[in-house]
This record gives structure tokens, sequence and C-alpha cells, in this order.
């Protein structure tokens, strides 16, 4: 066998992962608290090096089951971006892909592998947190894509779960976008949006009022007309 050189410094790879889902209504993103340095006991995405052996996407589901004990089956995964500023690790260079995780009322989690703890944080309140590396940032994107995807996909809807009420899929929007909305001007742009959801011919009987009708996905992945913020 021949070794192989090369006048390049080694270039290590890692995957992050802005995890967010809804909690009792609050919008809400996974952290995990750093157990070994650089940044022991800071707050930072969940995530790890990838192995020589697989892919970036197996990665990103092995580190979020490490860390966090959430299945990938319980997510919508989706790749976000790749950060690769110089410094960015104090360790070495490193570059980071970063993926957007998505899931509907996903459990407690438990601390893992290197993380000494893992929980659940309103988005607000992590994004001003002094988080490892260059993670405030990487969050920052993140939250800001499931925002905008709300207005043109059907996002949405994996924050709900199969079958859910009107109420429910405005209270993912009022809780991603920060924002009130008029449950009126709501439910007549989800149903004039051709394909979003449609009913299931049943109804859930809650403590008070009438029952409220089960809807569900109808199969449309890009909506028109978007659901604009307002």
């Amino acid at each position: 066998m021949v070794a192989y050189t090369s006048e390049h410094p080694p270039i290590f790879v890692t995957v992050d992962l802005v995890i967010l889902t809804l909690r009792e209504g609050m919008f809400a993103v996974l952290l995990v608290e750093r157990g070994g340095e650089p940044f022991r006991g800071r707050w930072a995405l969940p995530g790890g090096f990838v192995h020589v052996d697989e892919d970036l996407v197996d990665a990103a589901y092995r580190e979020l089951e490490e860390e966090t004990g959430v299945g990938g089956d319980a997510v919508h995964l989706e790749q976000l971006a790749t950060y690769g500023a110089p410094g960015r690790d104090p360790r070495s260079r490193v570059v980071s892909t970063a993926y957007l995780a998505v899931g509907a009322d996903l459990p407690e989690v438990r601390g893992g592998s290197d993380a000494a703890d893992a929980r659940w944080w309103p988005v607000e309140e992590a994004l001003g947190l002094d988080l490892a590396f260059d993670h405030r940032t990487i969050l920052g994107d993140g939250v800001e894509r499931a925002r905008s995807k709300l207005e043109y996909t059907d996002l949405a809807l994996r924050f709900v779960p199969a079958r859910f009420t009107m109420p429910e899929l405005q209270g993912v929007y009022e809780a991603v976008w920060g924002t009130a909305l008029d449950p009126r001007n709501f439910a007549r742009k989800v149903t004039r949006t051709e394909g979003f959801v449609r009913e299931t011919g049943e109804e859930r009987r809650g403590a008070r009022g009438r029952p409220a009708r089960l809807l569900e996905a109808a199969g449309a992945r890009t909506l028109m007309p978007p659901m604009m913020r307002e």
C-alpha cells in the first residue's frame, strides 16, 4: 500500500441539528449541555463528527439518537446549510453541515454520548444564550427557515399529529411566527389553499363547546396560494 501525502491540512466534518417542536403550545428547540471541552458546560445544538464510513444524513440520524434519544422516525429531517468559517472550532479546521429537524409532540430527552444534559428551550430564550461554537447563528438560520417554509410548504403539518383540528394548526403558525392570528381569516386561508388539508369526517369532543372537526394532510407539498405572514 502506498502512503498518501498531501500539502493540504486535514479538515474534519461534523453535523449539527436544529430540532424544533411545540411543547404545550410553545415553540421549542432541543439543546444539549456539553460534557467535555471545548466549551464544557455551555449549551449547544446536538451534533458531532462524521465517521469515515457514513454519509452526512446517516451521521445526523445517529447523533440525534445518541445525544437525545429521539429516533429518526419521529422527525422530518432536511439539510439546512454548511458552515465552515476558519476558527469556528478551536480544536481544528472543522466544516459542519447543519440539519433542520421538525417533529410533533417530541418526548422529554436525556443527555447521552458526550452530552451532560439535554432539554427543550423556548426558541426565543435559546436565541439569547451564548451557545457554543457558532451555534447561535445556526439556530437563527434554522428558525428562520422554519418560519419561511410555513408560508409556502406543508411544514406546519410536521408539528401536529396525523389528525388535528383547525385550532391546533393555527397554534402552530402562531407559535412559530410569534403572532396572533384571526381564527376566521386563518381558516379561510387554509381551506382556499388547494391540497393542503381535508376533513376526515370525524370529530373530537373537547371538555367544553362544540366538537371540533378533525383534519388531515391532503398531499400538497407546496402551498398555492401561500400562507403569508401578516
